[in-house]
């Protein structure tokens, strides 16, 4: 084999080589603190050598005969002595190591307090052990819209930072729908990915409160009015970038997310509601606003493009989530993108659909759990699939716990909403796993709880061994 000498070496490779030698330099540069740190390692590399010399009784040097002679004549001590060599070996060993310990902190310290002020040294190990934790948990893709989404969010991002939530594209309404009537040449609506972001950051509360900050002027009619900043400022990022999908990439830094938030389509596609009179409606908020009874949902056009990283997400995903949600208007909407729903049929991973604890007025007044599932599968459907993977869920979580607070259901009785009967025999009829428990968290309102929704997907990709073998039976 030939060697490789300084002058076969590329002219590239000798640059880098370079390059590095000199960063690696700059460490040494005044008023970094980090050299008194640095000087620590071969003084506590020395007691090692010592603690070594005299444990493996080695005659380095004539080294060893000084170390006898120095015992003997200061301290009465004989190094051939095991009872002797033994632990004064081992604690000069130990010394040195601590020196080097010490010295490592040292440097980390100083690091820590130029980088990350706010961060206390003594909670760095807790830091550097979560972070690892979070980035070996498994893959999970989250598909939806509203604040379903963002709640279940919420809980996954404590137990993985392997997250992708793909978030439907439709939202006309509010601050959303205003941006796209006011943004010249127009733009995505931006609310629900805004949400999921404030979902997924790691960033300081202030942060968090700030994107989700909603304006309130003197003048309702002067454009800023119902604005919330975290939507001005990603309307603000795709009109510099000249990019929607670059627009969240640059607002997820901001916030330092835990995952990755992706649009369902980057192109601009309106909602088309099929409605039980026979009418079309145009538009998220108006078909969810009409009294009549809604049938069928599509895109127009009905054939938009998802963007390749998230059928990559899909294809290499462990589990696969969608909701909880309105089904009609952010469940179903990223099913009738035919590459999605296509992905998600052809997917080896769990699916899991999460059933809403309360109907929708105007959406799914009077359906059971079962009414749920059977939309999004008819709906699914409706592109061909591959044979044989006809369907995009596999487990259905259904929450079978009645809220407790008959006042809190009287009040959303009045609003048109009532409690989701969990007709789990039914669901399980259909084919599908069952997934029941109490799901819920009561407050002021009744919806999923974030922990307890994460906790029952995490028990999925758990027993996920098993789940192969169901497949196949």
């Amino acid at each position: 084999m030939a060697t490789v000498t300084k002058s076969t070496l590329p002219a590239g490779s000798r640059r880098r080589r370079g390059v590095r030698i000199i960063h690696g330099l700059k460490w040494l540069t005044p008023g970094l603190r980090v050299k008194r740190w640095l000087l620590l390692i071969p003084i506590g590399l020395t007691p090692v050598l010592l603690g070594v010399i005299i444990l493996m009784q080695l005659q380095a040097m004539n080294l060893f005969d000084w170390l006898d002679a120095l015992a003997k004549n200061t301290f009465r001590l004989k190094l051939d002595l095991p009872q002797v060599f033994v632990p004064l070996g081992s604690g000069l060993i130990l010394l040195g190591l601590c020196i080097m310990f010490a010295s490592a902190v040292g440097v980390v310290r100083n690091i820590v307090s130029v980088v990350s002020p706010e961060q206390e040294l003594y909670d760095l190990p807790d830091v550097i052990q979560k972070k690892r934790s979070l980035s070996q948990g498994p893959r999970i893709v989250v598909i939806g819209g509203g604040t379903g989404l963002s709640t279940l969010l919420r809980g996954l991002k404590r137990h993985t930072a392997n997250l992708t939530a793909v978030v439907t594209m439709t939202d006309d309404g509010g601050s959303s729908g205003l941006l796209q009537r006011q943004m010249a040449g127009g733009m995505l609506p931006p609310g629900d990915i805004r949400n999921c972001l404030v979902a997924l950051a790691d960033a300081e509360p202030l942060m968090q409160e700030l994107f989700q900050y909603r304006f309130e002027t003197k003048d309702d009619t002067d454009g800023l009015s119902g604005h919330s900043f975290g939507n001005l400022l990603i309307a603000a990022m795709a009109d510099i970038t000249g990019d929607f999908e670059q627009a969240i990439e640059k607002t997820s830094s901001i916030l330092a997310i835990r995952g990755r938030v992706l649009p369902s389509t980057v192109e601009s596609v309106m909602l088309v509601g099929e409605m039980a009179d026979g009418r079309e409606v145009t538009g998220e908020t108006s078909i969810a606003h009409d009294p009549a009874a809604i049938q069928h949902i599509k895109l127009c056009p009905d054939a938009p493009k998802p963007p390749l990283e998230v059928i990559e997400a899909i294809r290499t995903a462990d589990v696969i989530v969608m909701g909880p949600g309105s089904v009609f208007t952010s469940v179903i909407p990223n099913l009738l993108v035919r590459e999605i729903a296509q992905a998600i049929a052809t997917s080896r991973a769990p699916k899991v659909y999460v059933c809403n604890v309360m109907t929708q007025p105007g959406e799914t007044d009077g359906f059971a759990a079962s009414d749920h599932v059977r939309a999004i599968e008819e709906h699914a459907q409706r592109h061909p699939l591959p044979d044989g993977q006809q369907r995009v869920m596999d487990f259905v979580l259904v929450n079978t716990a009645r809220p407790s607070d008959e006042e809190l259901l009287a009040r959303y009785k009045k609003t048109g909403s009532q409690f989701v009967e969990p007709d789990v025999a039914e669901i399980a009829a259909m084919g599908y796993k069952p997934i029941t428990g109490s799901f819920i968290s009561e407050s002021a309102v009744v919806r999923h709880d974030p922990e307890k929704l994460a906790k029952a997907i995490l028990r999925v990709w758990s027993d996920r061994p098993f789940f192969g073998k169901q497949r196949q039976s």
